[in-house]
């Protein structure tokens, strides 16, 4: 591993994301979601970064290394695509049934009272249960796709360069050591408590946790099958699935999101063990570093 490489990409994905939230700190902006879009972009900026201070390696051989290729196998790349696209809503909606299984989330399958006192009163042509369905029909055909457009922007980065680059460590470590990097660059959104609001700034301490565990799960994806495109897809499926528990749940028993969902406890020990499962019995070569630029 080239180390200047390393420290190049990381002070231009994580200082990028500082810069990018700068305005949400000092108090410019209100908005959350077009930070962290903004966000999503310096991870491939990194990459950009990385490849301008040397260009001895041939676009094609770098484009191939960095994963943008659909790999040795297109088809089974194509396969992992799809269990990615559709496997992580199953994977949410496990994680929600689990959670109410568990008494860990109240589910409002009648009123969606939950979903209709986030809408705030807004008048709306249609009723409560028929803008789930569409929620829920836009979350499993369309959105994976619409997000996958700003999660390209971070997968080429943390697994089409970095987890390549961590290839030395061996493979368990590239995926572990990754997800943490992953789980820190997202700081600047998590310490003002992101996707955990009750938790304040251990936020961050728990998303990073979440980080790991899916990331593991990208990592597979990427390692399997050559290619980012399963792990852009999956990333982006699971920022159209995550919030699910919001869709479902009880205005009168909001959820705990540090304990119910895929970002919850629930969802930690979800994605641990069907991690375990796939490197057991699909296991993976350990990744190939990326060549000098």
């Amino acid at each position: 591993m080239n180390h200047r490489d390393l420290w190049v990409f990381l002070a231009v994905a994580l200082g990028g994301a500082w810069l990018v939230a700068a305005p949400l700190w000092l108090g410019l902006t209100s908005s959350i979601a077009l930070t962290g879009s903004a966000m999503m972009l310096t991870p491939t900026l990194g990459v950009l970064a990385v490849r301008l201070l040397d260009r001895r390696t041939p676009a094609r051989q770098w484009a191939r290394d960095t994963g943008l290729t659909f790999g040795p196998r297109p088809g089974r790349t194509v396969a992992l695509l799809v269990a990615a696209w559709f496997g992580t809503a199953v994977l949410s909606a496990a994680a929600v049934a689990v959670s109410a299984a568990l008494g860990l989330l109240a589910v409002d399958l009648d009123g969606f009272s939950l979903f209709a006192s986030a809408l705030g009163g807004l008048d709306v042509p249609l009723d409560v249960g028929a803008l789930v369905a569409i929620q829920l029909a836009a979350m499993l055909l369309i959105a994976p796709l619409i997000n996958s457009v700003l999660a390209f922007g971070e997968e080429w980065g943390w697994r089409g360069w970095l987890l390549p680059a961590l290839a030395e460590r061996g493979t368990w470590p590239a995926l572990l050591i990754s997800g943490v990097i992953w789980g820190v660059w997202h700081a600047p959104l998590t310490l003002l408590g992101y996707n955990y609001a009750n938790l304040g700034p251990w936020a961050a301490l728990m998303f990073t946790g979440t980080c790991v565990l899916f990331g593991i799960l990208l990592g597979w994806l990427r390692l399997r099958s050559g290619s980012i495109w399963p792990a852009v897809v999956g990333h982006g499926a699971i920022n159209a699935s995550a919030g699910l528990p919001m869709l479902l749940g009880s205005a009168e028993e909001p959820p705990n999101l540090a304990l119910a969902g895929l970002t919850g406890v629930v969802g930690w020990v979800l994605m641990a063990l069907l991690a375990a499962v796939l490197l057991r019995r699909w296991p993976t070569a350990r990744p190939e570093p990326v060549a000098a630029a």
